[in-house]
């Protein structure tokens, strides 16, 4: 019993030092402080032990706060400064959307590599003058689209990799009421960017808008059809988001970003359905499920969602040089494209 309690120990300690040991050597930057950058950011660049030298706010009265809250940290209300500082190598942003696109052209011109939250503009134009300055500059990016990160989301692109090749599926993003911003940029982004991400270009087949609350989607990628609810008709408090994708070889379930499940089909002869003639048990397999019961990083929110793996993806971009293969701007443009074209057939509603 010693012994096992000695390895035990051992494995703890060598797990520690690790976590210690995994330090970035440059400075880096926050532009925004808000309540989205407080909860599911920041907590995440703690974790990471990652070195913030600048926080950029709006007002001065926030900076003097920040400076109590964060004494290690230079508040400031100029971008400029921080521009200007050769130390600081990467600038992460999560301010206003309707910010982020001037903001991120000034960071791109700098040489400074950039996290940007979503969306990182508001038009595919914009998006393309923002890859257009990466080139020019060589400087590496990466959108906070996030669930393109979530274990869920890698699981499934692996997944249906494996000559299991899609059908169907069917998507639901259901929230409640959303008066503070555009639900089709602010939120309706998500979904709509994993499945492009999943299932490759998107052509628009059909599109209902229902009272501005709800879009009714129609989409035709290369090898699915997909149906789409996109909602701000429900609620927040019971929001809800699931994904059933139909394969040749079974059917995928995803839930809430937090589980996937895999339940296998059963043969079909000559058109005649074998379960009905001699009934088999079905196996479902679970890919995925958050432990809520041990509170590990892996178990938390946080990392299910994909915040986690994007933001330590942007940091060790810039500690390592090896640029972003899943979400610089230039990955981003399929999606844009789906965004401008669901846009355009609403306004011929």
């Amino acid at each position: 019993m010693k012994y096992i309690k000695n390895i035990i120990e051992r494995y703890k300690h060598i797990r520690s030092i690790k976590q210690l040991q995994q330090v970035p050597k440059g400075m880096y930057a926050f532009v925004g402080f808000g309540n989205h950058s407080t909860s599911n950011l920041y907590p995440v660049l703690g974790y990471l032990h990652v070195p913030l030298k600048y926080i950029c706010c709006k007002s001065k009265d926030k900076a003097q706060l920040i400076n109590t809250a964060y004494p290690h940290v230079r508040a400031t209300i100029s971008l400029q400064e921080i521009l200007d500082d050769e130390e600081v190598k990467g600038i992460f942003v999560a301010v206003t959307p309707q910010e982020h696109f001037h903001i991120a052209s000034e960071v791109l011109k700098s040489g400074k590599a950039i996290f940007i939250e979503k969306p990182p503009c508001q038009s595919l134009d914009e998006l393309m003058q923002l890859i257009n300055i990466s080139i020019e500059t060589k400087t590496p990016s990466v959108v906070g689209l996030q669930k393109r990160h979530a274990p869920v989301i890698q699981i499934l692109k692996k997944e249906l990799a494996k000559n299991k090749k899609p059908v169907t599926y069917n998507l639901k993003y259901l929230t409640g009421a959303y008066p503070e911003g555009e639900a089709m940029m602010d939120l309706y982004i998500h979904p709509l960017d994993y499945v492009t991400y999943l299932f490759g270009k998107a052509e628009v087949k059909c599109v209902e808008n229902i009272e501005d609350h709800t879009l009714m989607l129609l989409l035709k990628h290369n090898n699915a059809t997909g149906v789409l609810e996109l909602s701000t008709a429900y609620s927040w408090t019971e929001a809800k988001e699931y994904l059933t994708i139909n394969t040749q070889h079974g059917i995928y379930q995803m839930e809430q970003m937090d589980s996937l499940t895999f339940q296998s089909k059963q043969r079909v002869f000559m058109g005649v359905p074998m379960e009905k003639i001699n009934t088999q048990k079905m196996v479902t397999i679970d890919l995925l499920g958050r432990n809520n019961f041990v509170p590990t990083i892996k178990n938390n929110p946080i990392y299910t969602q994909g915040y986690f793996d994007t933001i330590k993806n942007f940091v060790d971009m810039v500690e390592c040089g090896k640029a972003s293969q899943v979400q610089s701007f230039a990955n981003f443009v399929e999606t844009y494209s789906l965004l401008e074209s669901i846009r355009s057939l609403v306004k011929q509603l």
